[in-house]
């Protein structure tokens, strides 16, 4: 078979039956990795230990082993620690270091028998949307070279969309494995934060950051996720008639570009006439209490978390040095003043809590008021950027702040720890455009089984069919 652009339980079950060897599933993710390699995916790849593990799996799946992800390579975001492999979280002062020990999150994979492909681009320190990093230099959106992938994980979105691995695993804050999900027309899980263990993850935000899967569709993020999170990996999706499904006009549906608009409006309709029951929600405040929540609580923790992430992993950088020696103008200008003068102080910190809790609350009551099972709505408000438009891009007209645009629809679910999911409904010309879902804390695998339904609305994706120019 030709294992680029197969799904997780297909290739499981080719390999099982050994009609797919582990190492001819390596080969073609490295011969895929190197016809793609203008798209600078990698940061940290080894063709080498890449195959030595593969031929470790076959000896392991001819002795009649089973496991979710024996024999199967996975690409990790280069802010995920993981042994054999540099851990730069994008920054030039960790740049090439190697971490002492797996991740919790990695040593899962690894128990559940994924090969651990490599690591992949991401933004500098997670701390941004676009993947235009001065230390390792852009990733290229597979779809169109000329436009970003999406960020922070968009080494992880550009890896399962080019067909480099079937599945990479992403960090998401406010967006970030949503956002390149979405623009690189694949699915993906932020899980409510909490369900994956955070150890051996470089930090923005304990309170707010989640490691989440990306995959070629929502069946595969759900294998994923048991996988991380220790849960049954059972899945029966949701009867789609007589589903109440959640509409936020107001804010999440406003000035879409118009060919997100027309794909969103096309998938609404396309949910009813299967007999989905779209409500109309209201979500009074949210815009006001998600302000005063997200940026403080993360540029407070940043500085804690970061800091103790760096001492307890032994990284051999204080922060101080960490910080001063960023690269990317965009992420120099939110994390320098952190430590020149600028700190957040705890009281403004208390009331961002505050405010996250009033968030919360007004979702809580939304779920309660008009009986809905999640929220439906665009992921981003336009398909993917051209590279380079770091601080401004355009949206109907209008030159927008690059980073509050893109991430305007999965920041409050972001901040209030729901967990969401996107999946791609449709292109633009090359370009794809994503249709979100979020449920309420804790309901992921519910989430899930719904959104694998939605998804049959919609054609499967696939990888690009082959490098793009």
């Amino acid at each position: 078979m030709e294992p680029i652009g197969q799904s997780l339980d297909a290739l499981r079950r080719a390999l099982d039956a050994r009609e797919l060897s582990s190492r001819e599933l390596a080969q073609a993710c490295i011969a895929r990795t190197q016809a793609t390699r203008a798209l600078n995916i990698y940061v940290d790849f080894d063709e080498a230990a890449l195959l030595a593990q593969a031929d470790a799996a076959d000896r392991r799946l001819r002795a009649g082993e089973r496991l979710p992800l024996l024999g199967i390579p996975v690409a990790l975001k280069d802010n995920i620690d993981a042994l054999g492999f540099a851990c730069g979280a994008g920054t030039r002062a960790l740049h090439g270091q190697h971490p002492r020990q797996d991740a919790a999150l990695v040593a899962r994979l690894r128990g559940a028998g994924a090969l651990i492909a490599g690591k992949v681009g991401m933004h500098e320190l997670a701390f941004g949307i676009t993947n235009n990093n001065a230390v390792t230099q852009a990733v290229h959106n597979p779809r169109d070279p000329s436009r970003i992938p999406g960020g922070s994980s968009g080494g992880s979105g550009a890896a399962v969309a080019a067909g480099v691995v079937p599945a990479a695993i992403g960090t998401d804050t406010g967006g970030s494995v949503r956002v390149p999900a979405a623009l690189c027309g694949v699915a993906g899980l932020r899980p409510t934060v909490g369900r994956v263990p955070g150890q051996g993850l470089a930090p923005i935000s304990s309170t707010r950051d989640t490691a989440g899967p990306l995959a070629l569709n929502i069946r595969d993020c759900a294998t994923l996720d048991a996988v991380l999170t220790g849960t049954d990996p059972g899945l029966v999706p949701t009867p789609l008639r007589g589903l109440r499904l959640g509409v936020p006009r107001e804010r999440f549906w406003d000035d879409l570009q118009p060919a997100v608009r027309a794909c969103a409006e096309q998938a609404l309709q396309a949910l009813a006439e299967v007999g989905v029951e779209l409500v109309d929600v209201a979500l009074p405040g949210l815009g006001e209490a998600n302000d005063a929540a997200g940026f403080p609580i993360a540029l407070y923790e940043f500085v804690r978390d970061m800091r103790a992430y760096l001492e307890t992993t032994q990284r051999g950088v204080g922060l101080e040095a960490l910080v001063a020696a960023i690269a990317s103008p965009d992420v120099a200008a939110a994390c320098q003043p952190l430590l020149a003068g600028g700190a957040i102080p705890p009281a403004l910190y208390e009331q961002a809590l505050a405010s996250r809790r009033r968030l919360q609350s007004l979702y809580a009551e939304a779920w309660r008021a008009a009986r809905v099972q999640a929220l439906v709505f665009p992921t981003t408000p336009r398909t993917a950027a051209p590279i380079g438009e770091d601080e401004t891009v355009e949206l109907n007209g209008q030159r927008l702040p690059t980073f509050p645009t893109f991430i305007r629809n999965t920041d409050p679910g972001s901040n209030a720890s729901l967990p969401g999911v996107t999946l791609p409904i449709g292109f633009d010309g090359r370009l794809p455009i994503g249709l979100a879902l979020d449920a309420p804390i804790g309901a992921d695998r519910a989430l899930l089984a719904i959104a694998a339904s939605v998804e049959d609305l919609f054609p499967p994706a696939r990888p690009i069919a082959s490098p793009a120019p």
